[in-house]
């Protein structure tokens, strides 16, 4: 019964997805295993094959391999969210909501895994164009990030208060 449920609740979800549900979902999808993996369910199906899609896609995949048990589907899910971001930014370099996207893993990222060379240029970018941002919750999640991992400066964050 609870498999139909959520076949049905993703389907339905294939209709109505919108990206502020994903933008407000961002952080609890660190601790929320079944939301995180019907997340990507959706996204993968989707038929709008959008840079930001593929953006958040990747991001959520680099988030699931904290949620996988066996070291090498950690690694091999990391790298195939690393890859699908990777695109996104290849397809859309001056989208300010990707530039995020990957500047919150590469934060949040192992140094082993050597994916971290972009933060300091991705911060900068985000900060420099953060004013030109259209969506409140996307202000609200990059706001959010900014304090929680304390990377600003007081005139930065002062800046996109």
């Amino acid at each position: 019964m609870k498999l139909i449920i959520l076949l049905v609740s993703t389907i339905l979800n294939l209709h109505s997805f919108e990206l502020d549900e994903v933008r407000s979902n961002y952080n609890v999808f660190v601790s929320d295993k079944e939301l995180c993996m019907e997340t990507i369910t959706v996204l993968k199906k989707l038929k709008d094959n959008s840079a930001i899609h593929l953006g958040y896609l990747g991001g959520l995949q680099t988030i699931w391999a904290n949620h996988v048990m066996s070291p090498f589907t950690k690694l091999e899910t990391f790298k195939a969210g690393k890859k699908n971001i990777e695109l996104a930014i290849k397809s859309e370099p001056e989208n300010v909501e990707l530039r995020f996207i990957r500047l919150s893993v590469q934060k949040n990222a192992p140094s082993f895994l050597g994916y971290r060379s972009n933060i300091e240029s991705d911060k900068n970018f985000i900060l420099k164009n953060f004013k030109n941002i259209n969506s409140e919750k996307l202000k609200i999640l990059i706001y959010n990030f900014f304090k929680n991992v304390n990377m600003l400066t007081k005139e930065e964050y002062n800046f996109i208060s």
